[in-house]
């Protein structure tokens, strides 16, 4: 006898054996057993989850020589046609072949005759939505009020293009996508079956792989059994699949932590030698931030027997919450432009630079940041201190805890801010804060909670630098949210530009000109137009 494939060999045969479709076998079971029957079925599902397989199941439990049961015999004449497919009155009917009217038509003349051979005559209609409008209108009133005798199942992967007259005159059941679970412990089950030696690892990939079909699952370890002779190792199956090894995304992260650009650049050179695919690296590395996301909101689900348990609850550390989410939306942003990108490595390397570019400060930048400040305030400590300023009347004294540099340099929130070196989002987190105070070691900012997503990293570290340099000394940044009780930087700036702006409008409605044209033409002035020179 000729090799039958697994999705064959191991097609459920009952109800039990069905895997992942619980809610569906608990409704037909219990239709079955009280005897409920309804005229006409619609399975909807996504490919390999077990439309067809069910249709079969439930025409065994109508024909069943034992009895209309949910649990068939498989023993009996009806039972094992039915299994070999030559049973005569169930009818399976491709409708993307016969999509026609003419052959709808010429289908339901023969529902009027009682069936042959067993109690229903079971019509399975196979993607369904494929028929044509004529013979959607052709079945409706047979589909409707169909002879006792006759039972339709109809399939279809794509519901959305069956009329709803169809729709409303069948009891409808929405399979579901089988988890990869459920999916890797069918195929241990199957393998064990079979006398296969495997490793639980390699499961688990092709289980990912199948993307939720059983029969993709099914098919693709027929495909590793005969890439490992016989044995379905995880080497030979990720080589079989082109999947990227997890030691590469963990490289990947831990080249992010230490900020080792030469790394991610080697890490993308040693994928292509191995032709292994930049998109599904992007894909894995996505579900590897999101298993880092998982362990920092909820550290218990973290399994300490997962191998990889130590790297993740390390690198959850390393990274803050808000750079996983933000590292996951530029991973999903790489892969969608992978099509847009000059090739596969270069968008995949600039993604992965992408990633380095807005990368969380590392403990080594904070080293060296320390010596650098460090040495400037050796530096400043050298040098003459600055002349008091002469007593000006009518200004506030300079609060006590200002250092002699602050005083030279001035305390003017708005002069501070336009002599910082910074631009971006750290100049407009600087603009829109009003200084508390400022002292030796630190400066407190406060900033109104409107502006809170101003504080996004890196820009407070920044401001914080700019500060510093300012200054000349290290100087630890707080920023409390809170309303400000002064004009900010920015409410100022926005003052005067709109001050420029209605004297330019002014001055526009004072010329000569334009009076004129007003006038003489009845014209107006378009105030959207008027622009200050800068």
């Amino acid at each position: 006898m000729s090799y039958q494939v697994l999705a064959r060999k191991w097609r459920p045969r009952n109800f039990s054996t069905l895997v992942g479709q619980e809610h569906v076998v608990r409704a037909l079971t219990h239709a079955l057993s009280e005897q409920r029957l309804h005229h006409a079925y619609l399975f909807t599902g996504t490919r390999g989850v077990g439309k067809t397989t069910l249709a079969r199941i439930l025409a065994k439990s109508l024909n069943c020589e034992t009895g209309i049961t949910a649990t068939p015999c498989g023993t009996c004449s009806a039972c094992q046609e039915i299994d070999s497919g030559r049973f005569v009155d169930l009818l399976e009917v491709d409708a993307a072949t016969n999509t026609r009217v003419d052959e709808m038509r010429q289908l339901l003349e023969n529902a009027v005759y009682a069936p042959t051979r067993g109690r229903f005559k079971v019509y399975v209609i196979d993607e369904v939505h494929m028929l044509s409008t004529s013979a959607f209108n052709a079945m409706l009133k047979t589909l409707e009020e169909p002879p006792e005798h006759v039972k339709f199942i109809l399939a279809t992967t794509d519901p959305q293009k069956i009329p709803v007259t169809v729709l409303s005159r069948c009891l409808q059941f929405n399979l579901k996508q089988m988890t990869s679970t459920a999916i890797s412990d069918h195929l241990a089950h199957i393998l064990r079956a079979e006398g296969l030696s495997y490793e639980q690892p390699a499961l688990a990939m092709l289980a990912r792989s199948a993307g939720g079909s059983m029969r993709d699952a099914l098919s693709l370890l027929d495909q590793a059994i005969a890439h490992g002779a016989g044995k379905v190792e995880e080497s030979q199956v990720r080589a079989m699949l082109g999947t990227v090894d997890q030691d590469y995304l963990f490289a990947v992260l831990e080249a992010l932590r230490d900020g080792d650009a030469p790394a991610l650049l080697s890490i993308a050179s040693d994928l292509g030698v191995r032709s292994l695919s930049y998109a599904a690296a992007l894909q894995e590395l996505g579900l590897l931030l999101t298993r880092l996301q998982i362990a920092q909101c909820v550290p218990s689900s973290l399994d300490d027997d997962e191998p990889d348990a130590k790297r993740i609850a390390g690198l959850a550390n390393a990274f803050s919450a808000e750079f996983v989410q933000l590292a996951y939306q530029i991973v999903n942003i790489g892969r969608a432009e992978m099509t847009l990108a000059p090739d596969e490595y270069a968008g995949f390397v600039m993604t992965l630079l992408r990633l380095h570019a807005f990368r969380p400060s590392k403990v080594a930048d904070v080293v060296s940041r320390g010596q650098a400040l460090s040495t400037a305030v050796s530096t400043e400590s050298k040098r003459p201190p600055p002349k008091a300023p002469e007593a000006v009347p009518n200004k506030p004294a300079v609060p006590a805890e200002m250092p002699p540099r602050a005083v030279a340099q001035g305390t003017d929130w708005h002069e501070v801010v336009g002599a910082l070196a910074i631009s971006g989002l750290a100049k407009t987190l600087a603009q829109n804060c009003e200084l508390r105070s400022i002292n030796e070691r630190e400066c407190i900012l406060r900033l109104a909670p409107a502006h809170a997503h101003l504080q996004m990293k890196p820009a407070p570290d920044k401001l914080q630098q700019a500060l510093a340099d300012y200054y000349g000394r290290p100087l630890q940044l707080k920023i409390e949210l809170a309303q400000v009780e002064a004009d900010t930087p920015a409410v100022a700036v926005g003052r005067a530009r709109q001050q420029k702006q209605e004297e330019a409008q002014a001055a526009i409605e004072q010329d000569n000109f334009v009076r004129d044209a007003i006038e003489a033409l009845d014209a107006s002035v378009v105030d959207s137009s008027i622009k200050p020179i800068a």
